[in-house]
């Protein structure tokens, strides 16, 4: 079910307004939208790392060139739209794509039944300070067309849920329209692909608190949520809601449907293989 831009934040602001968080969903198949839904979740966001993250692979498989992310979304809106009843659907769209153009292919996306977009792939994973980012922003790949992607989509009437990675971004995102910030701490930690190298979770609380405020002091009607690094669990999305002040919400993607997954299947593996007959 599609959702209007105005329909959307109404949903959002009203969760807000009732004292509880909003919760984003990464969905990398159609179970885990059908089950992350029914679990109440606000949003449901599928971008091609969910497709190698539900497939074993490490999220970060979603930045290098292992397949077209813009097609993989694509394709995978085919799978999870539908069995989807009642959650805005959010599109992981590659801004940087030189083969594409965007306004035409936001457009696509909202013709197939998308609500709104993200901005990933990302070039903020890489490392500001490296060669390498330094040659895709000197190139025409670098994070300002990942902004012009969220500006065209919010003048296209889409829901933008942008994910920031310090507050110079943040306030650019808020400029140019974002209704969600997204405050990135980087690779989930925990489970068997998650990473090992991330902030402590003190802070990371006190990054969210500097990119929330570099996002409203530019609108102060946007939302922040957090997202990623030491954010894992229920219980670490609660601390950094609790010591923050004005962040609303957690956007979780292994945090959802891989780290429970990955439990689940290990746990109810070991309950066959110790029946005794």
């Amino acid at each position: 079910m599609k959702f209007t831009r105005d329909e959307s934040l109404d949903r959002l602001e009203s969760v807000v307004e009732s004292g509880e968080p909003i919760v984003g969903a990464g969905a990398g198949t159609g179970i885990s939208a059908k089950f992350a839904e029914q679990g109440g979740v606000d949003l449901l966001i599928i971008y091609n790392s969910g497709r190698y993250r539900m497939n074993g692979r490490g999220s970060l498989a979603g930045l290098l060139p292992y397949g077209d992310a813009n097609e993989i979304v694509v394709e995978m809106g085919n799978e999870v739209i539908p069995v989807v009843e009642d959650t805005p659907v959010l599109a992981g769209v590659n801004g940087t794509d030189p083969f594409r153009e965007m306004d035409v292919f936001i457009e696509d996306l909202r013709r197939r039944g998308f609500s709104g977009v993200q901005n990933f792939p990302t070039v903020g994973l890489i490392d500001e300070d490296s060669s390498f980012r330094q040659n895709l922003e000197e190139t025409g790949m670098g994070y300002d067309r990942e902004i012009e992607m969220i500006r065209e989509a919010s003048d296209q009437g889409m829901l933008t849920c942008p994910y920031v990675f310090d507050e110079a971004q943040a306030r650019a995102m808020a400029e140019a329209g974002a209704d969600v910030v997204v405050s990135h701490m980087g690779l989930t930690t925990s489970g068997d692909i998650g990473a090992e190298t991330a902030l402590d979770l003190e802070t990371a609380t006190e990054r969210v608190q500097a990119h929330h405020d570099a996002a409203t002091e530019a609108n102060e009607d946007v939302m922040v949520i957090c997202h990623g690094g030491p954010i894992a669990w229920p219980d670490d999305a609660a601390y950094v809601l609790e010591h923050t002040e004005g962040v609303v919400g957690f956007f979780g993607a292994s945090s959802i449907e891989r780290l429970p997954t990955e439990e689940a299947i290990r746990e109810q593996a070991r309950e066959f293989k110790e029946i005794e007959f």
